[in-house]
């Protein structure tokens, strides 16, 4: 059962299983826009866990929504900020937080869309889906990171020392910004994200980044590969690096989708951790 949380704690009534705690804030299910029909996505359980969903304060009327998956008991450990892709924050990225609590770490997923008042995971309209994510402006999502940021720190359970972030499609190009104008991250790693952006920025990284990529994305050119690799190695960024997997696509390790592609995703994963570990978010 998830609880709310507080920035100075949970209430006694934040507990109560017949108000706030007995209703998610977040969408139960996978992005219609994008489930196969014949997906097997990983279903990772909440045994030794303590999962919340935290209500973080971020300057605006309503404060922004996050789901936390963390290890029970007591103890400060490194956190990772989980950014969605378009769809917003479902059972994908639920699993993805419990996975890395499940590993020892805090991990949270806020949703950067919640202003919108929309359940974008329930929406199978592209057209409806693509005009709420471009409200999310980037000043307005770095922002929210900032916020999610300052929030750990004070979180009894965090190393404000150790916080990292990882990031899928959209959130791909989140962790690039984040790694350029967030002083808190130590660490990211952006799946298949946009780079047009971020490129020309690659010199102005304050934490490394690696960034895994499909050769067969339809989005992402491997010229933009390329170019990013190049700027970095121009910029003398040595931590920051990019993977490409040349048979896979764009989603490769969404396991809800058609894209996914089980090697690909499993070897991304195990770098990514690898990336953390050796920079200090473990």
């Amino acid at each position: 059962m998830p609880t709310l949380t507080r920035p100075d704690g949970t209430a006694p009534h934040d507990l109560h299983v017949g108000r706030r705690a007995a209703v998610s804030m977040f969408f139960a299910g996978y992005a219609v826009a994008a489930l196969a029909q014949d997906a097997k996505p990983i279903r990772t359980p909440a045994d030794g866990l303590t999962i919340e969903e935290a209500l973080i304060p971020n300057g605006a009327d309503k404060p922004l929504p996050a789901y936390v998956a963390r290890p029970a008991g007591k103890g400060a450990h490194a956190a990772i900020i989980v950014v969605n892709e378009i769809f917003g924050v479902h059972d994908y990225i639920k699993d993805v937080c419990r996975r890395l609590a499940a590993l020892g770490y805090v991990a949270i997923a806020p949703d950067f869309f919640y202003r919108s008042g929309v359940n974008l995971p329930a929406l199978s309209d592209f057209a409806q889906i693509r005009p709420i994510v471009a409200q999310a402006g980037d000043t307005q999502v770095d922002g929210d990171v900032r916020a999610v940021t300052a929030w750990l720190k004070g979180q009894a359970f965090a190393k404000p020392g150790a916080i990292g972030i990882t990031g899928f499609c959209w959130g791909g190009t989140v962790v690039w910004r984040a790694a350029i104008d967030n002083p808190d991250i130590k660490a990211g790693v952006a799946w298949y994200g946009r780079l047009g952006t971020v490129i020309p920025r690659a010199a102005a990284l304050r934490a490394p980044v690696l960034g895994l990529y499909a050769g067969k994305d339809q989005g992402i050119p491997a010229s933009d590969v390329t170019a990013m690799t190049e700027a970095l190695a121009k910029a003398g960024k040595s931590g920051s690096s990019l993977r490409l997997y040349p048979e896979a696509e764009h989603g490769f390790h969404a396991d809800y989708r058609a894209s996914y592609d089980a090697a690909a995703a499993k070897d991304g994963w195990a770098l990514m951790l690898a990336h953390f570990r050796a920079h200090g978010v473990a």
